[in-house]
């Protein structure tokens, strides 16, 4: 090989390099850039259910268009109780057709750590019995009121028995408590129908807000990384009025809501924290199981109790 020839492979391969790392960089950057990430999930689906300003279709409906708009796939956990009906799969069969998944909530929404284990399994047996003949139904189970059991044997027995019939946990990773403020809401329109709304959707959209803050910083100080995060709300009125402006609050601070299936293949939702009780967001058991955090760890991790003076100061 001769100097010009070999001046011409060095050069190539200084480019070759060159260009890997100006790959590499902008790969990085892609993925700086593209922000935190998150997906909506959504629990209970009772669909039926009647209530101010908005009927049961009407409510469904709202929250379909607010998804549809945004060009995303949710997680539809699903309590079986509420579709064990005519119009409850046909208002279900709306989300199925629209690509979101659906999946298994139990069927009696019961608090697993206050029931048997075989009474709990036949129930999420009987759960998967009135949704699994929907197109997108997938084998995600989460328990209701996230409790996953109080004692070592309970938590693990019920462990087996899903990965037995073949489910994977549908954690949660920001918990929230966005059904004390529809409580408050379907109470302040029962009393006042014309009653402005103004407060409650900015308190809303401020709780979400905080509550993705404090649990995507816990992450990142248990795990030492992001992760793409899974986000607690129901089928509710609160929903069906604001959940779009939760989706924008999202794009407006630099996230990017993403559909629920990439969400889950996060590894964050292959964990199984040691701790009892067990259950609430995987974020907040694997930092009880750290050690480390216990002094910003509340018991439960959200309920209405905790927003309630808020709520109180500003006449919700």
């Amino acid at each position: 090989m001769n100097a010009t020839s070999t001046a011409i492979t060095r050069r190539a391969c200084m480019g070759m390099m060159l260009g890997a790392l100006v790959g590499c960089r902008s790969s990085a950057i892609a993925r700086v850039a593209s922000g935190p990430e998150i997906a909506i999930t959504i629990d209970d689906f009772n669909v039926n259910a009647e209530t101010p300003h908005l009927d049961a279709d009407s409510r469904n409906a709202a929250i379909l268009a607010s998804l549809r708009a945004a060009r995303l796939q949710a997680a539809a956990f699903v309590a079986g109780k509420w579709v064990d009906n005519p119009e409850g799969q046909q208002r279900l069969a709306l989300w199925s057709e629209a690509g979101h998944v659906v999946a298994n909530h139990s069927y009696s929404h019961w608090n697993y750590p206050r029931v048997d284990f075989e009474a709990f399994s036949a129930d999420l047996l009987r759960a998967e019995a009135v949704i699994a003949h929907h197109p997108t139904f997938s084998k995600w189970f989460r328990f209701p009121y996230l409790k996953e059991g109080a004692t070592v044997e309970q938590r693990d027995r019920m462990r087996a028995f899903l990965k037995a019939q073949g489910y994977r946990m549908g954690y949660v990773t920001v918990d929230a408590s966005d059904w004390a403020i529809d409580a408050r809401l379907r109470k302040r329109l029962a009393e006042n129908p014309m009653a402005p709304l103004d407060n409650y959707r900015n308190f809303y959209v401020e709780h979400i807000w905080e509550r993705t803050q404090f649990y995507d910083g816990l992450a990142r100080q248990v795990l030492n990384r992001p992760v793409r995060h899974t986000l607690l709300i129901h089928h509710n009125l609160l929903n069906a009025l604001f959940l779009s402006d939760v989706l924008q609050m999202y794009a407006q601070r630099g996230w990017r809501v993403i559909d629920a299936q990439a969400a889950f293949q996060d590894p964050v939702f292959a964990s199984e924290p040691d701790v009892l009780p067990a259950g609430e967001s995987i974020i907040w058991a694997l930092a009880k199981e750290s050690g480390k955090h216990t002094g910003v760890l509340r018991y439960p991790a959200e309920d209405e109790a905790y927003e309630r003076g808020r709520m109180d100061e500003l006449g919700l």
